[in-house]
């Protein structure tokens, strides 16, 4: 069976940090383009940061350098590291793999920015 587990999300104050992980089991995440979307409440989910299989990052512009995708092969996992956070950044997270036409979705972990 394949699955994303996202997990590392929580409540931290603004200018905290969090490191995010997205597991995958059944399925080889190496091979995949693996993309961290956001949803905030009564927003739609937005992209905010994607590393493809040959390790190329790309971040959305509110970002700003604050957030880094990485991913360890041999734990099968992707993350992401976020710094100096916002409360705007509350939102749930969630972690996306693509590869081809197979697309999987974790079930998503929240973050809350909060003094």
């Amino acid at each position: 069976q394949v699955q994303l587990v996202e997990s590392g999300g929580g409540l931290v104050q603004p200018g905290g940090s969090l490191r995010l992980s997205c597991a995958a089991s059944g399925l080889t995440l190496r091979i995949y383009a693996v993309t961290w979307y956001r949803q905030a409440p009564g927003k739609q989910r937005e992209l905010v940061a994607t590393i493809t299989s040959g390790g190329r990052t790309t971040y959305a512009d509110f970002v700003e350098g604050r957030f880094t995708i990485s991913r360890d092969n041999d734990q099968n996992t992707v993350y992401l590291q976020m710094n100096s956070l916002k409360p705007e950044d509350t939102a749930v997270y969630y972690c996306n793999g693509r590869w081809g036409p197979l697309d999987y979705w974790g079930q998503g972990t929240q973050v809350t920015v909060s003094s």
